[in-house]
């Protein structure tokens, strides 16, 4: 088992960047597939990253090319730089995890491990 803490969330202008952070404890020497999610208010959880063991990348159209997932591991951390910021991106960011070394879906029932997530506010 895995627990995850996000940190980095903000308030910026369109046009901003941001770098959200989650810092992995635990269990942290198991394959994972790792990704980042948005909520906002009212709709559905947003898979919008993952990264599988091998570093693949996937993104959601509505963040690629603006946003970049990655990670540390030596620090257990996973990131997201996201960048070119519209009022649309402003949610609660939240770092998952699923056992495996591969990703297989943007689905928020695939992942088993949550982080308490972070706000960030896009202003016009």
């Amino acid at each position: 088992q895995v627990q995850l803490v996000e940190s980095g969330g903000g308030s910026v202008q369109t046009g901003g960047s941001l770098t959200l952070s989650c810092v992995a404890s635990g269990s942290t020497n198991r394959p994972y597939c790792m990704a980042w999610f948005r909520q906002v208010p009212g709709k559905e959880r947003e898979g919008i990253a993952r990264l599988d063991m091998q570093a693949s990348a996937k993104y959601t159209d509505s963040v690629k090319d603006r946003f970049m997932i990655f990670k540390d591991n030596a620090k257990n951390s996973l990131y997201l730089r996201m960048e070119n910021l519209i009022p649309a991106d402003s949610a609660t960011y939240y770092c998952a995890a699923t056992d495996g070394y591969y990703c297989y879906t943007f689905g928020a029932s695939g992942y088993h491990y949550w982080g308490q997530g972070t706000q960030v506010t896009v202003s016009s």
